[in-house]
């Protein structure tokens, strides 16, 4: 009896052992996969952590690049308005140095009608200066319109006055200039003031 009972002591120690095995393949076997799955789940997130960081270097230089862009721009835009505040500033010097002479001019005719009582003399001397003044003028591209005779137009003439037409005289002509009209190289820069035959 006590053989047998050996032999279930000893069965069951065996029985025991293969089942702490089995329990310790069971728990090895659970252990293997969650410790693939944790180093995966590690691989994942320092990948994850990466590409986070690669994305953040690619928005720092984004912003990097937009900022020097718009900084750039913003000179550029700076620079160009100065450039132009200097042209506008800077457009009638050429013209003004022009007209310094015909100035000059006016200033000796003021002196000679205080000086002369010859006024043909005095006389010719303004047409002179006008001559040189209107020269100066056509130079820089002004030019002054003719707009007496001609027909009316919107375009050119400010009608002030508006007068019946003979029956000889054709309607919607310009018969006389109040305010002569000029052209800065074929643009109206100011309109001729003129009365027209209705």
């Amino acid at each position: 009896m006590e053989e047998k009972e050996n032999f279930k002591n000893t069965n069951n120690q065996q029985v025991d052992e293969v089942n702490d095995a089995n329990i310790n393949n069971q728990t090895l076997n659970q252990e293997i996969p969650n410790k693939k799955k944790k180093i995966l789940s590690r691989n994942k997130t320092d990948k994850m952590a990466d590409e986070i960081e690669q994305l953040r270097a690619k928005l720092a230089d984004s912003q990097d690049k937009y900022l020097r862009l718009f900084s750039e721009f913003d000179n550029y835009r700076k620079r160009t308005a100065k450039e132009k505040m200097d042209i506008i500033s800077m457009a009638n010097e050429s013209l003004i140095v022009k007209l310094l002479p015909v100035v000059d001019d006016i200033d000796r005719a003021d002196n000679a009608f205080n000086d002369s009582n010859d006024v043909a003399a005095v006389k010719a001397g303004v047409d002179l200066i006008f001559d040189k003044l209107r020269s100066v003028l056509s130079a820089c591209g002004v030019t002054q319109m003719e707009s007496t005779g001609k027909s009316f137009d919107p375009d050119l003439h400010d009608a002030i006055a508006n007068f019946p037409a003979s029956d000889e005289q054709p309607k919607n002509i310009v018969i006389d200039t109040t305010e002569k009209g000029y052209t800065l190289n074929n643009k109206v820069i100011r309109h001729a003031k003129v009365v027209v035959a209705i």
